[in-house]
């Protein structure tokens, strides 16, 4: 087996002296499953509802949600790389920071009302609220620091180098997309009490943006609105794309071994290329179709032959790596 055909597993399981695991990440990562676990087990015993879901819905979303991203972002900058420094602050204000956020959610969920876009005058929702403005941001910017700082250096083999910098500028993307839904417009509710509450946006486009759009219709689960365009499943898929890629590269090489043609490490570079421009797409179309009010659940002819589009793509681009591929071409000429 020549050094072109060989899977370079070793970068991605191999344990040094040098190569540490953030630790503020991990315990985030921790507390945050742990968080998770309590919200699930809190849905069974306490009845109250926001927008016809349980309070602790939420807080659950958030702790797996972070647990994922935490974990995944304490992976990445154990491996060395120039800025090792930088990005390990950056990671601490990352960890600090969605614990100060999520604490918030955590508190407005036991206390019964919103987190986001609550417009109360109390005196614990307004320092929620400053938090918020002040935390969200700082989670972003932290990320696009790593996202940066990771994106211009090879810290593994290829593949994976590839789906860690293609996976962390989808996470950006995605992360920002959450601030469209400031833009949703205004709706008036109430709080798992009866009391009323203004929110000043949501996360549901409708057409005409009547006075509720949130908690209409849901799914199963997620409570992603089937009534209208959900903005949080952009900005979910666009936050957990990088785990996808990332086990897409593990995968294709566990696969190489017993696959001639993903043997070389060129060609399943390019194959996560290819996988990474198709999540770009969907996601794109996820965020076009909520901005058109569109529920996921009932597309148009419009979002289907988009969708197509983007499926037939991605099939091309893979044929395209497959025609060629160094190992197929010399099978074909009759080398070994």
């Amino acid at each position: 087996m020549t050094t072109l055909d060989r899977p370079a597993l070793a970068p991605l399981t191999a344990h040094t002296p040098s190569r540490r695991l953030h630790r503020p990440l991990l315990v985030t990562t921790a507390g945050m499953a742990a968080l998770a676990v309590f919200s699930l087990c809190a849905t069974t015993f306490d009845d109250r509802l926001l927008l016809g879901e349980s309070v602790w819905l939420k807080p659950l979303k958030f702790g797996i949600a972070m647990a994922l991203y935490c974990g995944t972002l304490a992976w990445l900058v154990s491996f060395p790389h120039r800025g090792q420094r930088l990005t390990w602050w950056m990671g601490t204000v990352f960890a600090a920071t969605s614990v100060v956020d999520v604490g918030f959610i955590v508190v407005q969920a036991a206390r019964g009302t919103f987190s986001h876009f609550n417009t109360q005058h109390d005196a614990v929702n307004t320092i929620g609220q400053w938090v918020f403005m002040t935390g969200v941001p700082g989670l972003f910017l932290a990320n696009l620091v790593i996202a940066v700082t990771l994106s211009w250096q090879r810290v593994t083999d290829r593949p994976t180098s590839l789906a860690i910098r293609a996976g962390l500028g989808i996470a950006v993307f995605g992360m920002a997309l959450g601030y469209t839904m400031g833009f949703s417009g205004e709706q008036q509710t109430t709080d798992a009490y009866g009391h009323p509450v203004r929110l000043g946006a949501g996360h549901t486009f409708i057409s005409g943006q009547p006075a509720v759009r949130d908690g209409l219709d849901g799914m199963p689960v997620t409570h992603w609105s089937t009534a209208g365009g959900d903005m949080r499943i952009a900005h979910f898929a666009g936050l957990h794309g990088i785990q996808l890629l990332i086990v897409a590269a593990i995968v294709l090489a566990r696969l190489a071994p017993s696959v001639p043609w993903l043997r070389p490490e060129r060609t399943r570079t390019r194959l996560i290329g290819v996988l990474a421009l198709a999540y770009t797409g969907l996601v794109a179309l996820l965020l076009w179709q909520a901005l058109r009010g569109q529920a996921v659940t009932h597309p148009d002819r419009e979002t289907l032959t988009a969708l197509s589009l983007v499926a037939a793509i991605t099939a091309l681009g893979i044929g395209t790596v497959y025609a060629l591929n160094p190992r197929r071409r010399q099978v074909a000429a009759g080398k070994p």
